[in-house]
């Protein structure tokens, strides 16, 4: 019962570890895609121009470079005047990783459909890692399949560690948020309330000095 109550986490996971979309981008103009991803994990992308001529070879005018930044703006991936390709890196710091898509300029403008799959995490060691560990060790399917269930168990907890401490950290900032707001409420309460008795002191002078009161 264990062991596929641990397959369903893993499906799961791993479905939600894994970016895949389809956008366009007009020529001479840029498309980006961000990323929340933790340190030290596996990323991998893979991008193709959609073929608007389906059975025919795809136009020289759809070409696209593509850029790939870390947080701290390092380039881990740049491809100039491509119809596809694939990037692949593990993060050396935790953060927002961003991709672009840039059109390549074409007169007259022309629209080019993107195929794009991100994949980061649990979803991409059980792609990648797994099959390195069969290939660089010749052993049975059964110890693969051991090897690959321990480190997918251990990816899970990593991710879940990550997730819990992001929450904390979004929980204290909301808190900080609201009690900032509370202080401001009070204070802007407190110069309205003295504004107001400032106007009554004025008129209340104001009707003494003309002697209406």
């Amino acid at each position: 019962y264990s062991f596929f109550l641990v397959l369903l986490i893993l499906g799961l996971l791993s479905h939600y570890s894994v970016q895949s979309l389809r956008f366009e981008v007009k020529s001479g103009e840029v498309k980006c895609i961000h990323e929340d991803i933790r340190k030290n994990s596996m990323s991998i992308g893979n991008y193709s121009i959609v073929n608007p001529n389906e059975g025919q070879p795809l136009p020289e005018s759809h070409k696209l470079i593509v850029r790939v930044d870390t947080p701290s703006k390092m380039s881990s991936h740049f491809a100039n005047h491509v119809e596809s390709g694939q990037f692949k890196f593990e993060t050396t710091e935790e953060g927002n990783y961003v991709a672009c898509f840039w059109g390549v300029e074409h007169h007259p403008k022309i629209t080019l459909s993107v195929d794009f799959e991100w994949g980061t995490g649990v979803a991409v060691a059980a792609k990648t890692g797994f099959n390195n560990v069969a290939k660089r060790r010749n052993v049975d399917a059964m110890t693969v399949s051991l090897f690959n269930l321990v480190e997918t168990v251990t990816s899970i907890h990593e991710e879940m560690t990550y997730i819990r401490n992001r929450e904390f950290e979004d929980l204290e900032f909301t808190w900080a948020t609201n009690t900032r707001m509370a202080w401001l409420g009070l204070l802007s309460f407190f110069v309205c309330f003295s504004v107001a008795g400032l106007q009554l002191w004025h008129l209340k002078t104001f009707f003494e000095k003309k002697k209406i009161i």
